[in-house]
């Protein structure tokens, strides 16, 4: 008698069954991506680019940040006392990579904005482009030696990578100019689950935070600030909802789908 009822319980199990996998497989559909949530730049045909030279930034000196100087005179012998060298630290001689040497004898901006200069003592570089960096140290050496010529370059430059891409993490850079497409493919592009809409980036401004976000599938950005990327920049790629789901206890439809149809299965198998 029980059997019999079980019996008469199977269609109905058999149409639940078939009305919940419409359900869910309409609600997987409604899950996937399309073209729009994941092509890049999708409106660049339409844009209007403003000059490259516009759009650059410029280096402003910071504390923390490490600086080759190089100078030159009419006569060597004169740039002895100004030279900053440490012995034993030639490439020939350590197993170190050329930019540990060159950071080594780099010149280190204290706290204060200041670094240490032979002869010179304490010389305030912080706030300043390189280019017054350059000017402010030809100008205090002038005083000693007959024209002198100045170089500076930053070269602890680097940005952070982080979030849904390949391979995060952050990267020393030796152009002066990195733009933030090259940013993203230094770590390797996004990951396809990667929210192409709000990428984050973190920016040291003059001692305040700044806070841009920008939607790489779209192109107005470019015309931006933030096209070219500043030292010590940190871009976050935050996770599209469907990742964020599927980290879940319930997951992605898909995932319900396949749960849900294992147990009817199952229950029909039993009830047989």
């Amino acid at each position: 008698m029980q059997r019999e009822k079980l019996i008469l319980y199977l269609p109905t199990m058999k149409k639940l069954l078939t009305k919940l996998t419409i359900v869910l497989f309409i609600l997987s559909l409604v899950g996937c991506a399309s073209k729009k949530d994941v092509l890049y730049f999708q409106d660049i045909d339409d844009l209007d680019f403003e000059l490259l030279d516009s759009l650059a930034t410029v280096t402003v000196v910071e504390p923390g940040d490490i600086l080759r100087i190089r100078i030159t005179a009419l006569e060597a012998k004169s740039l002895i006392p100004f030279q900053f060298d440490k012995p034993g630290l030639e490439t020939g001689r350590t197993s170190m990579n050329n930019m540990d040497v060159l950071q080594l004898n780099g010149y280190l901006v204290d706290k204060n904005g200041d670094i240490n200069f032979p002869e010179l003592g304490r010389v305030d570089v912080s706030g300043k482009t390189i280019k017054e960096v350059e000017e402010h140290i030809h100008d205090k050496l002038s005083a000693y030696i007959k024209e002198p010529t100045v170089s500076v370059r930053v070269i602890n430059t680097k940005v952070t990578v982080m979030g849904d891409v390949r391979n995060p993490g952050t990267f020393s850079l030796s152009e002066e100019r990195l733009t933030l497409p090259q940013a993203i493919g230094l770590a390797g592009d996004l990951n396809i689950k990667g929210d192409r809409h709000d990428i984050l980036i973190i920016r040291n401004n003059g001692g305040q935070r700044e806070v841009k976000r920008i939607d790489f599938t779209k192109s107005d950005w470019m015309n931006s600030d933030f096209y070219y990327l500043k030292q010590n920049d940190i871009v976050y790629v935050q996770p599209n909802t469907a990742s964020v789901k599927t980290a879940g206890i319930v997951g992605t439809p898909n995932v319900v789908l396949s749960a849900v149809s294992v147990i009817l299965s199952l229950a029909v198998l039993i009830f047989k």
